[in-house]
């Protein structure tokens, strides 16, 4: 059995913890808050041990893995104690809020040897996992493009919406799900060379300095291409999809209409992450965190890190995906093509 240990007490850690219910030989047995009352509440919710700090979490023996769910600008602190106490790392997207500063990270676990995993959820929902078995099966001959989209009305927590902090907006935020999705789909040796991006605050000037909608292209060594749209304008639920175009046909995942749908006239309590509404048009998501993927992600992890085997998504994935979408913001600024590095 292997325990874990979470650092954050947020939606993104409690959709972790739901997640590790269905990994059979991992057990949730600490967690860690900056917020004292919140960590009290996320320990007897979840029944167990809160920590005073993180170094108390990541030195307590019976953590063997530890998951890092915490606001991008804590990510490097929180991995540069995990890996001191030698546990192996899980760390939320994005990796960091740089590709400098993702690196520091990973020259971290690589100094220090420590297993790591990202956890880019996206290429682990169950329709994006079912559409990439038929791509490389050949179902739809050579992909050429793909459209991926993600979008809503805003993040959950407010340091989102500091991009100084954060490090960015609705593009580092959402976009780094859909580049990840994109390296998935054409393959990791077929790297991104270019890009051309735009992005604007169109309707959260009151909150943010960072975009909060932006479309990126982002254009393959073998001369594939993504489209990504990354969206924080969007009312009424979550906007998850994406279009796969190949050669002999095409395939399209859609999360955002899942197989319960209608219209209510009174509240029936939570229907969906970032629903906005409670009455009206509803499209609600049964077990959000098997549909996302969070627990087909735990499973992968755990099960890899007891093999003592790398996992399919690493700190070296996280790295790319920050290059690339740094690469994206230089694009934003000078209105052109840039290469990535």
């Amino acid at each position: 059995m292997i325990g874990v240990g979470l650092l954050g007490s947020g939606f993104i850690a409690e959709s972790y913890a739901d997640a590790l219910l269905d990994v059979r030989n991992a057990e949730l047995v600490a967690c860690f808050s900056r917020n004292s009352a919140r960590s009290g509440e996320f320990a007897a919710k979840w029944k167990v041990a809160a920590h005073p700090s993180m170094d108390a979490l990541c030195a307590d023996p019976r953590v063997d893995v530890v998951v890092i769910a915490l606001p991008n600008e804590v990510h490097l602190e929180a991995v540069e104690i995990a890996a001191r106490h030698k546990k192996a790392i899980i760390c939320t997207k994005p990796l960091a809020r740089t590709e400098a500063e993702a690196q520091k990270i990973l020259d971290i676990v690589t100094r220090e040897g420590v297993w790591h995993g990202y956890a880019e959820s996206s290429v682990f929902s169950p329709n994006v996992a079912k559409a990439y078995e038929m791509v490389k099966a050949g179902g739809i001959g050579k992909l050429l493009t793909m459209r991926a989209r993600e979008g809503h009305s805003g993040p959950h927590a407010p340091h989102f919406w500091d991009a100084e902090t954060a490090g960015g907006g609705a593009l580092l935020d959402m976009g780094c799900h859909t580049v990840e999705s994109a390296r998935h789909f054409f393959g990791k040796d077929n790297r991104v060379v270019e890009v051309m991006a735009w992005g604007a605050t169109m309707a959260h000037q009151d909150k943010t300095t960072g975009e909060d909608t932006a479309i990126a292209l982002l254009k393959f060594a073998g001369g594939e291409m993504a489209t990504i749209e990354s969206s924080w304008i969007e009312r009424g639920g979550m906007q998850l999809r994406h279009e796969l175009v190949g050669s002999a046909g095409r395939l399209v995942t859609d999360s955002s209409v899942g197989p319960v749908w209608g219209f209510i006239e009174n509240p029936v309590g939570y229907t969906v992450e970032k629903a906005d509404a409670e009455t009206g048009w509803v499209y609600p998501v049964p077990e959000e965190t098997r549909a996302y993927g969070f627990s087909q992600q735990m499973r992968h992890f755990i099960d890899h890190l007891v093999a003592g085997k790398a996992p399919s998504e690493t700190f070296e994935d996280g790295v790319v995906v920050n290059r690339i979408i740094d690469a994206c913001y230089r694009s934003m600024k000078s209105g052109q093509w840039e290469k990535v590095a």
